[in-house]
């Protein structure tokens, strides 16, 4: 029976995700439909490739593991190199498609500090709390839940932030071209990639490698299928949304919704509801909002993947530590979303492959917010904080699949 259980349940879920793509194509559209489906690849991918932007990011600082890391550097490098061609012309397959192109400032890196602070002491970023709620890890839930609530609490006082000192928008592809800034773009993630790569032969003697054989079904993937999988989902998401991958646009949305519904105020009149580009997502249905989609078909694509795998799975309740640590880093990383114009998916991830200049500074302050997350991590009673002079070597294990959230 438990056999029988076990080979139902992915059928369950393809089964449900089919009928959820035939009922928002008719409802919303083909648009709806396909960016529901890439959406529930993007959930795969991450979860069969244990895809882990802060487990990454902690395996090199604590551990000097850059496997994660690299992973995360061929993603951005693959995406670069595919959105070229249409950016670069503005259109793909006859519809217009625009980058993430917006402004340095002030606001931009107090939101990137505070997100990097929030992923580690929430246990994931934007993509990876989705993807860790719908494989099942109730920690990630409540993450999830204040990632929601600190994003509508910044979009409630956004004229705190709003007016800030910026910078106008820098497209290096308009100052340099697109063959040099592409050249100058992939010269920067190949140093970083040497970078990390050196600090971890200093440390332990070899680098992991990111390829090697997994079932393409059942998983785990090696985490250069992961990173190129995503890369071309990416592009996916390109062609037929017509702007890059998002995640946190969606969660003030949420909240403002839920809000409204509930007759606790009108969020329709906030300041930050008024701004052109913004106003009409208030006034139409959840489900016709593009990102909003894509967030609910990754957290479908997260469960399919976990009810593909074998491997034993039981559901924890978190610590009390644990849960404080859920709910200041999902806060944290609600705020910092908002307040820095977007998480490592949209201002890292899209930023850098749409030739902005601000998805480069963007991961400077996030970098100084993970390291200052690290040293905060044990306070409430969580693996991590910043090493202190030498470290014993740990077991060669690949980084991919130590990375937790």
């Amino acid at each position: 029976m438990t056999c029988v259980f076990r080979e139902l349940r992915p059928i369950s879920w393809l089964a449900g995700l089919a009928l959820a793509t035939a009922w928002l194509w008719s409802a919303h559209g083909w648009r709806q439909g396909a960016c529901w489906l890439i959406a529930c690849g993007l959930g795969l991918a991450l979860v069969q490739a244990s895809v882990s932007f802060t487990g990454g990011v902690r395996a090199l600082i604590i551990e000097r593991r850059s496997a994660g890391v690299r992973a995360q550097l061929l993603l951005v490098g693959a995406t670069l190199l595919l959105f070229v061609p249409f950016l670069g012309s503005a259109e793909a397959v006859g519809s217009p498609v625009r980058g993430f192109v917006f402004p340095v400032g002030v606001a931009l890196v107090i939101g990137a500090f505070l997100f990097g602070l929030g992923m580690q002491l929430g246990g994931g970023c934007g993509s990876g709390t989705l993807a860790a709620a719908g494989s099942g890890v109730p920690r990630l839930w409540i993450t999830l839940a204040a990632f929601i609530t600190g994003a509508t609490l910044a979009a409630w006082q956004s004229e705190l932030w709003s007016a800030l000192p910026a910078l106008p928008a820098v497209s290096l592809p308009s100052l340099l071209g697109w063959p040099a800034a592409t050249a100058l773009a992939l010269g920067l993630l190949g140093g970083l990639w040497h970078l990390s790569a050196r600090l971890e032969r200093q440390s332990h003697g070899a680098v992991a490698p990111l390829g090697g054989r997994g079932s393409l079904l059942l998983g785990p993937w090696p985490l250069a299928w992961g990173a190129l999988a995503l890369a071309l989902l990416c592009l996916a998401t390109l062609v037929v949304a017509g702007r890059p991958w998002g995640i946190t646009a969606a969660f003030p949305l949420w909240g403002s919704s839920l809000i409204e519904a509930l007759g606790l105020g009108d969020p329709a009149f906030w300041a930050y509801w008024g701004e052109p580009t913004r106003a009409e997502a208030m006034f139409r249905p959840l489900l016709a909002d593009r990102t909003t989609v894509m967030n609910l078909g990754l957290i479908a694509g997260a469960a399919l993947a976990a009810s593909l795998s074998r491997r034993p799975r039981r559901l924890t309740l978190p610590r009390p530590g644990e849960a404080a640590a859920s709910v200041v880093g999902g806060l944290l990383l609600g705020i910092g979303a908002t307040v820095g114009g977007g998480c490592n998916i949209s201002a890292f991830l899209g930023g850098i492959a749409s030739g902005s200049l601000h998805g480069w500074v963007w991961i400077l302050p996030a970098l100084a917010g993970n390291a200052a997350g690290l040293a905060l991590r044990p306070l409430f009673g969580l693996p991590g904080g910043l090493p202190a002079g030498q470290r014993t070597p740990a077991p060669r294990l690949p980084a991919a699949q130590k990375a937790s959230p």
